[in-house]
Parts: structure tokens; sequence; C-alpha cells
């Protein structure tokens, strides 16, 4: 009998941790499976961050790295120095990435380090409680802002994707793709691919920004939040390709 699907080679036999309806799941089943097509496993070597996805070197069968809270980029580009050939990637949320790890992204990027970033943007604080996080949307509920987002307090979002892909560096990459549907799985699957691809090809900087839910934190259900991210995220995060323009 053919098998049409079956657990990626590079994905551990194991139970995730994550709420019910957190999209973690799919995206690191996402990376796996582009790690198996590309056939890369016994070279690719993953750094975990602080947050959700802090277990992550317990769900990928790779060489896998922890960095402090933020850190990954600068832990990832140490590690591609010293391993040149091989594959390097970092996986953070948006609390590492952009607040406390803005430096550390900013300026891999603007180097043009050849590793890969996969960022997870789910508008909230998820491990820690619920709290705003700089990618918090104008007149979210969270925890820390129980009236809402308040520009005139806290300013607005940080857009990621467009903020970096202003940074000029040949062969960098930066794209915004979401998983909140069947259809958008699958383009966030190929933008992974696309970004591993430009690691391998000796290119530059490459980061994926996927905007994903968290219904326990949101106070939603997991149906809801899905709703949630299309209606409520994508007006303000449009989905598409940021990357920076040579020469500019």
């Amino acid at each position: 009998m053919e098998i049409v699907f079956e657990k990626p080679k590079a994905l551990e036999d194991v139970t995730f941790h994550y709420c019910p309806g957190c999209t973690h799941g799919i995206i690191h089943r996402l990376i796996a499976e582009v790690i198996d097509e590309l056939d890369i496993q016994e070279k690719t070597i993953g750094v975990a961050p602080v947050g959700c996805s802090v277990l992550a070197y317990d769900y990928f069968d790779v060489d896998m790295q922890q960095a402090a809270h933020g850190r990954a980029p600068a832990v990832a580009t140490g590690i591609k120095r010293v391993n040149p050939k091989n594959i390097v990637f970092a996986y953070q949320g948006d609390g590492d990435l952009a607040s406390i790890g803005m430096a550390e992204v900013v300026h891999a990027a603007a180097r043009g380090e050849k590793i890969t970033i996969i960022f997870v943007n789910n508008a909230i604080y998820g491990m820690t409680g619920g709290q705003m996080a700089p990618t918090t949307l104008v007149g979210q509920v969270t925890n820390t802002s129980p009236s809402g987002r308040d520009v005139a307090h806290s300013g607005y979002p940080i857009r990621v994707s467009e903020m970096l892909g202003s940074l000029v560096g040949p062969g960098n990459s930066m794209k915004r793709v979401s998983v909140h549907d069947p259809k958008h799985i699958r383009q966030a699957k190929k933008a992974i691919k696309e970004a591993f691809v430009n690691q391998i090809e000796g290119k530059g900087f490459s980061l994926v920004e996927i905007l994903s839910t968290c219904p326990t934190n949101w106070g939603k259900t997991p149906v809801e939040a899905l709703k949630w991210l299309e209606e409520k995220m994508l007006p303000y995060y449009p989905l598409g390709d940021y990357s920076p323009k040579e020469g500019v």
C-alpha cells in the first residue's frame, strides 16, 4: 500500500505540550517536512528560544541549541560562522524576537548572516500568561492592556518583516505567511522551504514571519481564534514578500 501521509523523519515521535488549537505544532511539522524534502537532517542545527516553543529541542530530530531569551539570532550566527557547511535555523516567538531580542535580529539581518529565522507572530506573550507584546494589535485586550492596546501609551504594533525588509542586504529574504487555513499552510511551507534553500545556496539572511493563533490567551476557541487571525491580524500584517531590493 502506498503511503501518502506520515510523520516527518525530522520530527521526534513525542506529544507536543502546546495548548489545544495552538498552531506551533503545524509550524513544527512544516519545518520538519522541509528538512526531510531537502535531505538536510544530518547537517541541520536548530536554536530554541525562550517562550511557548522553549522545548523545541524535544521535538526536532536534529542537533539543537538552547538560547537565552531573545538571543537566538546571535547564537545562530555563532554556530553558522563556526560551522559554515551546516544549515542553521532559529525558531522564535514575537516576545522573544520583537521585544528583548530585537537588536539581535536587526543586526543579524543588517549583516546578512546566512541563517534562517522562523518568526511566529501570535500578537501576545503566550508562555508567561498573555501580556501585551510588541506585535499586539491596537485595541487588543491582554492581561497588561485590559482596556485594549492604547497607541498614546504603547505606540503601534511593530511590523517586523517590513522593518527588516528596509535593511539592504544582498540575498536577504523576508516573507510573511499564515497558517489559519489549508491554503495558507501550503503557502507557509513554500516560504519556509525557500528560506532554507536560500541558506543552502549561500545567500543572505532569511526570515519567515508566520501569523499564528493563541486561543488560550486570546480567550477564544480554536475555531474562533483562526477567524480572529483572518479578520484582525491580516489587515494589519499583510501577507507577502518584503525582501529588500538590492542596490536600494
